[in-house]
């Protein structure tokens, strides 16, 4: 994946841009447009990088433009232009033709800025499903702005300041979600988002958001779309021998290696993790699978040992603190195909957001019947939850039914189990809104157009499960690891065919998936369409209560990071008992996000 970054500043009259991936001590001083661009322009002569692709550059006398990614277009003139290669001369044609209606025509994976140094104009934005990140800091004159966060406090005139409203949001959802990030003035674009510089004004709107407008097709003729739009999408891809697949055995990740063999001219190359711990290895689903296509499979098995080598190098890799635990089995994925020669991957991410396979849209959608229950149904049933013992889970789901959406998504949220005093100390707490996560996902919710319940989750999973979370994960761990990696279920035709579909026949009653499910009853073996979804899940709770290595490691975190006075040290002596009272698992995510955190801060906390 390439990098861009760069700086625009009205005080000082001067401008930069840059594409080049480099170590953080080389960003200390930002080269020049005019003496850098020329001698950036191939990155693959760049020691380390030679497997990305280099940004693409245009500049002229006018304009300097940078596209990151692998954008096509809806104009035949500027997809004329880019079919030559040149992505950026396609930006600056469709630009100067379109003015920022020229996102209406750029599609695909992408990130791109445009400057206009003498009337200090920028425009940048990134690609309708957050595949390509970009962020941005802007204050006093000076805009600053690039694909990683480090890029952007390398710049001397932005202040390296760590933001305790940063640190809260992590804990709470366990990644920074987009706007915000972990330093102070640094904001990150959502999905489908732009931001315009014009002279000392600045705009920040979305110029896109998927239509949920219901198709007028019939359901047999939905599902017999699927596998024409499955296939499109692995063609667009343009998979080679050098392309594998990530396979976990899901729906998702089968039908993607399904589909790469039907379109592959060779045996196609198959790559899955497994874990020696009960409940968390699904490695007979993937040999399953891999029997049924007739692909080769790789398997590696990782180890509390893996764990413990790794968390120190992913926790300096992000660039901001990252809790996503199966971020591990996806770094050694990808580290073991780029051993075996692959250069790029496919994952099968995003199926679960697009056509309805996550467990809460079918607790959700029972939560919303009771709420439209009449009064005296209700009258019978709270009494009933009250009364009989055995129905205090009943009780508990009543309870529940009674917040609005989408805050009661948040009710089994560590932060919201017990008081924040408890959790936090009340220093660190007059420095933080605990507001502010819930107020932004209460804004994705309810931008959706539409009143449809289940479309207004997965609007809502589109952005903080997929752009915020999974796909932040499987980039940056591809891109340590050395591969490429391609998404063929987050191809922009098959999101906009599955958001048409209605959401009576995406989750047919509680049956998560029950359209997709149908549609490749012929396609996936049957074993695959009726497992349980797991992936790639790190036992990492169950593995240090079991390894005195991993256990002291995480340990020895906890206590450095109890002397910060982030989280109340009672907490932390709390969950380590309650972890080794026999609630591993549980309690073993909270000790995974601050270990993550504090290895993070080790690594990237200003001195």
């Amino acid at each position: 994946m390439g990098t861009i970054y760069g700086w625009l500043s009205t005080t000082e009259k001067t401008f930069d841009i840059s594409c080049i991936e480099q170590q953080s001590a080389a960003l200390k001083s930002l080269n020049s447009l005019y003496s850098g661009v020329a001698r950036h322009q191939n990155l693959a002569e760049v020691a380390g990088y030679g497997l990305r692709s280099a940004p693409s550059i245009y500049q002229s006398s006018r304009l300097v433009v940078i596209v990151e990614g692998d954008p096509y277009w809806s104009d035949d003139e500027l997809a004329k232009i880019a079919s030559k290669g040149d992505s950026s001369r396609a930006l600056a044609v469709g630009f100067i033709k379109y003015g920022r209606l020229v996102l209406n025509k750029i599609h695909g994976p992408f990130s791109f800025c445009i400057i206009e140094p003498e009337r200090y104009y920028a425009l940048l934005a990134n690609d309708r499903l957050g595949i390509r990140p970009l962020a941005y800091y802007y204050q006093q004159g000076l805009f600053v702005f690039g694909s990683k966060l480090d890029h952007i406090i390398a710049h001397p005139g932005v202040n390296k300041v760590i933001d305790p409203q940063g640190i809260f949001n992590y804990l709470y959802a366990h990644m920074i979600p987009s706007p915000g990030s972990i330093y102070k003035d640094i904001l990150k674009l959502q999905p489908g988002e732009f931001i315009e510089i014009n002279s000392n004004k600045h705009l920040r709107d979305f110029y896109w958001q998927s239509d949920y407008t219901e198709s007028t097709f019939t359901k047999l003729k939905l599902m017999e779309q699927v596998h024409t739009q499955l296939g499109q999408s692995i063609a667009t891809c343009l998979p080679d021998k050098e392309t594998g697949v990530f396979l976990s055995g899901g729906l998702d990740s089968s039908t993607v290696t399904g589909f790469f063999q039907q379109f592959a001219a060779h045996k196609v190359d198959a790559f899955t993790m497994g874990f020696d711990a009960e409940g968390y290895d699904e490695m007979a689903y993937a040999r399953i699978v891999a029997a049924h296509f007739k692909v080769n499979l790789h398997e590696y098995y990782v180890s509390p040992a893996d764990v413990l080598n790794s968390i120190p190098l992913i926790a300096q890799t992000y660039d901001e603190p990252f809790g996503n635990a199966s971020a591990v089995p996806s770094y050694y994925c990808a580290k073991f195909a780029r051993e075996r020669g692959m250069t790029r991957l496919l994952a099968g991410d995003g199926g679960d957001e697009i056509f309805a396979g996550n467990s809460r849209y079918a607790k959700q959608k029972l939560f919303e019947y009771y709420r439209y229950l009449p009064d005296f149904s209700k009258a019978v049933i709270v009494p009933m939850a009250n009364n009989i013992p055995f129905l205090s889970k009943l009780q508990s789901y009543i309870e529940q039914a009674k917040i609005n959406m989408p805050d009661r998504l948040e009710t089994y949220n560590f932060l919201h189990r017990s008081p924040l005093l408890e959790f936090f100390s009340e220093e660190f707490l007059k420095k933080i809104d605990p507001e502010i996560p819930i107020a932004n996902c209460r804004s994705t919710y309810n931008r959706a157009n539409t009143d449809d319940l289940l479309k207004r989750m997965l609007h809502l999973d589109g952005k903080f499960t997929l752009a915020d979370n999974d796909l932040r994960k499987v980039n940056r761990m591809c891109e340590l690891a050395g591969v490429e990696v391609q998404y063929p279920m987050l191809q922009e035709d098959l999101v906009k065919f599955s958001a048409g579909i209605p959401s009576k026949w995406l989750m047919q009653g509680f049956e998560l998936r029950s359209f997709y499910k149908k549609s490749m009853q012929n396609f996936l073996p049957k074993e695959t369409l009726i497992k349980s979804k797991q992936g790639f899940g790190l036992p990492f709770g169950v593995w240090m209560a079991q390894d005195k290595e991993l256990k002291q490691f995480a340990l020895d975190n906890l206590f450095s990071f109890s002397k910060r006075g982030i989280v109340n040290p009672v907490y932390i002596k709390n969950i380590i008992q309650l972890h080794q009272k026999g609630h591993a698992s549980y309690y073993g995510v909270m000790i995974w996000l601050l270990i993550m955190l504090e290895q993070w801060l080790i690594a990237h906390e200003p001195s």
